[in-house]
């Protein structure tokens, strides 16, 4: 194989599974590996066009007459909160955000584990070990980073950052356009304080204060109930068949 083609991304489409967001359907995916080897600018233009990635592995939806996922970002130099967004961002005021580097912990994964079982302990998930959890984690071939989500206790000031109680996480890629959350998870038992809004209302703040205009979001899927929230995040954008179109105020 000449370098040429070690750098050229080769694709390769997995066999029909039952859809796990519409009831009925299949899904495909459209995948290539994602090694050191490979351009940057070639890795970041497949995961700004759509492309998702899982470890190193970039993936896009491949399904036969259905066209329902539909890639969304967030315009983040327009964006302003909605009244219940700001509700669940008055009611964690006390969480402290860090960015770390990609370095998986126990306690992370004992979250990990606690969401999982409480939120999808029927998904594709349900069966990760520490070590499953530890390479979504570590295997990344660009800039890759975690924030965690952590509660002050009163007089806290000389206990220091680890001490205090984790209550969520996210794990994010750096893109040369914005940020692209791969995945998240959070404390289940406070689920009524919309800790999944407030991570992403933190991150939007986040891509502000660095400057860059988009936060990418993943798949929004009409008819999914569960990746209805994605559409209150306004204005946003959808990759369409040609590019992206601008969605603002419209309801589904």
């Amino acid at each position: 194989m000449t370098e040429q083609q070690k750098k050229f991304p080769e694709f390769y489409v997995t066999a029909p599974q039952p859809c796990p967001y519409l009831p009925g359907r299949l899904e495909r995916k459209l995948f290539t590996h994602l090694t050191h080897d490979k351009p940057p600018e070639l890795v970041d233009r497949l995961l700004t066009t759509g492309f998702r990635r899982s470890q190193n592995i970039a993936y896009v939806p491949y399904c036969e007459g259905c066209q329902a996922c539909v890639s969304v970002r967030v315009l983040v130099d327009e964006f302003q909160p909605d009244r219940s967004m700001r509700r669940s961002w008055a009611r964690n005021s006390g969480l402290v955000a860090r960015r770390t580097a990609p370095i998986p912990t126990a306690e992370q994964y004992a979250l990990f584990r606690t969401y999982i079982d409480a939120r999808h302990s029927d998904g594709g998930m349900a069966d990760m070990t520490m070590l499953d959890y530890r390479m979504m984690v570590e295997d990344t071939v660009i800039e890759t980073f975690l924030t965690e989500y952590r509660a002050k206790p009163e007089g806290a000031d000389d206990i220091t950052f680890e001490s205090w109680p984790l209550k969520a996480v996210s794990l994010c890629d750096r893109l040369t356009d914005g940020i692209s959350m791969v995945y998240s998870f959070y404390d289940p038992d406070d689920g009524g304080a919309g800790l999944g809004t407030y991570m992403i209302l933190e991150h939007i703040a986040f891509a502000q204060r660095i400057g860059v205009p988009h936060v990418y979001l993943g798949y929004w899927i009409e008819g999914s109930r569960k990746m209805a929230y994605k559409t209150r995040f306004r204005p946003q954008e959808r990759l369409g068949p040609d590019r992206w179109e601008r969605a603002d105020d419209t309801t589904e």
